[in-house]
Formats: structure tokens, C-alpha cells, sequence
């Protein structure tokens, strides 16, 4: 496994805190117009125009191929859902949203999941719980990176804490990675453990952390419009992610607009901003 990827500067953070807090901004109005009878291309919109008005550009249509500001996935879909006018949300329905923004030549990557109001009490609780459980899981991984020492610390707490909340499947195929310049850099972040030396934790390295869980089987199958991943079994999942900055002072979640402060202070970690 390869240890070479670019540390991050304390005046480059800064800079990518601006992209996070964009990309934070689109996801949060796209949570607030998640209602039944919506369609996934109207998020989209709401998504990219939030994203517009603050003087940045989606980074998810500097992908080659893809034509969206964000990805929305349904149900049993995990990740990468194709934004349509003929996706319509059901009450009950869960729902992740992954977007990014870029701006000054530096992005931001994060994702949300949301069960949409209304539907069957019994399966909207059973969708509450997963995304209650991949949000937590997400949270301890970036503990693990404030107080760990290799990078494989945050595959452990995540793989651990979901094993703790049930039977869940974790996706082995897609996992978290780092950024910077590009969306996607070195190093890869596994959501479980993975055996042999993992790069150190230090000073300068800039990660998102995503773990993908789902109510069943991890298995993934790629549907015939080559993007949207399904679970194989037809199970429900979710998707949390968060942009990540290890820096001289300590943590700091670029794309929350605490920086990660008030959930990391329920798990015994203080977030240390820069400049702010």
C-alpha cells in the first residue's frame, strides 16, 4: 500500500474550509426541500444554484461522464443515484444526498442521508436506525483520526461501532479517500480494518471519511446506467460522509459548519479550528 500522497499546509486548510462550508451550505438546503411528491432533479437544482450563488462549482460535474451537482440514491440504492424529473420521493423513502464543491482550486466532498416524512411507522423507524448508525459510525471514524496513530485506527472504529449496533453489512468495494486539489487523492480510507501498515496520522493530511452501510448484504451491483450502485439483496442503505483536516493544532471537519465540535465533544474530542 502506497504511503505517498501531498500533506496539506495550515494556509491550504483554510482554503479548503471555504470549499467545505460551500458544499455544507447545498447539502443542508437540500435537506430542508426533502419532502414527498419532490424529485431527485429538483435537489439537484437547489443544490447547484446554493453552490452557484456562493461563487463556487460543483465538483461532481468535473467527473467525466457525469452531468449532476449531486448524486441521490434511494433505498436500496448506496451511492452514485443519477438525479431524475421521474425520480419522485415517498413519504418514507431514505434518501442520500453526495455533493462537492470546488472554489479557489480546492474542493469539498460530503454526504447526508435523510428519511423523508411520513410512510410506514415500522419502515421508517427501521431507516431511521441505519442512518442513526452510519452517522455515528462516520463520527467515531474521525474520532479515531484525532486520537489515533495510523490511518487503518478509523476502519476499526467505524467497522467496530457498526458491528456493535446490529447486523449491518459495510461496504468493502467503495470507501472513503483523500482530497485536496482533486476530489478524489491518495490515501484510501477503508471503513473497516484492513491488514498491514496504513499511513500515519499527521500534520497535513486531509481525508474523507465515508462509510456506506446497509440493512443487509454488503454486496453491490453496478445498475445498467453504469453509475447508481444497488445493494445485491435489495436491502435499504445509507451514506454519511464528512471532509476531514488533521492540521498543526489538531482535527477540524471542513464540511460541517462547527467544524465537528459539538459531535466530537459527545465522544471526548475538541476540534481545533484554524484562524477562526
Amino acid at each position: 500500500m502506497s504511503h505517498e500522497f501531498e500533506l496539506k499546509t495550515n494556509e491550504q486548510i483554510l482554503l479548503m474550509r471555504k470549499a467545505g462550508l460551500i458544499t455544507a451550505a447545498a447539502l443542508d438546503a437540500v435537506r430542508a426541500a426533502i419532502k414527498p411528491g419532490v424529485s431527485t432533479l429538483e435537489l439537484d437544482k437547489i443544490a447547484n444554484d446554493t453552490i452557484e450563488s456562493m461563487g463556487a462549482k460543483s465538483n461532481f460535474k468535473l467527473v467525466p461522464g457525469y452531468f449532476h451537482t449531486i448524486c441521490a440514491s434511494i433505498n436500496n440504492e448506496i451511492v452514485h443515484g443519477i438525479p431524475s424529473a421521474d425520480r419522485i420521493l415517498q413519504a418514507g423513502d431514505i434518501i442520500s444526498i453526495d455533493a462537492g464543491a470546488i472554489i479557489d482550486g480546492w474542493n469539498g466532498d460530503s454526504a447526508i442521508t435523510v428519511v423523508v416524512p411520513g410512510g410506514d411507522p415500522k419502515v421508517t423507524a427501521a431507516r431511521e436506525r441505519l442512518s442513526r448508525v452510519t452517522e455515528g459510525s462516520l463520527w467515531r471514524g474521525i474520532a479515531a483520526l484525532a486520537k489515533g496513530k495510523r490511518l487503518n485506527d478509523v476502519g476499526v472504529a467505524i467497522e467496530g461501532y457498526v458491528n456493535s449496533q446490529g447486523k449491518f453489512g459495510i461496504l468493502e468495494e467503495y470507501v472513503g479517500h483523500g482530497i485536496g486539489r482533486s476530489m478524489h487523492e491518495d490515501p484510501p480510507v477503508f471503513n473497516y480494518a484492513v491488514r498491514g501498515a496504513t499511513p500515519k496520522i499527521v500534520p497535513g493530511l486531509v481525508v474523507a471519511i465515508e462509510p456506506m452501510v446497509t440493512a443487509g448484504s454488503e454486496l453491490t451491483k453496478v445498475m445498467p446506467d453504469e453509475w447508481t450502485v444497488n445493494t445485491v439483496d435489495n436491502s435499504d442503505a445509507a451514506h454519511w460522509e464528512h471532509s476531514v483536516a488533521v492540521h498543526s493544532e489538531g482535527i477540524w471537519v471542513l464540511t460541517a459548519p462547527d467544524g465537528g465540535a459539538a459531535e466530537l465533544a459527545k465522544l471526548g474530542v475538541t476540534v481545533a479550528p484554524l484562524g477562526e
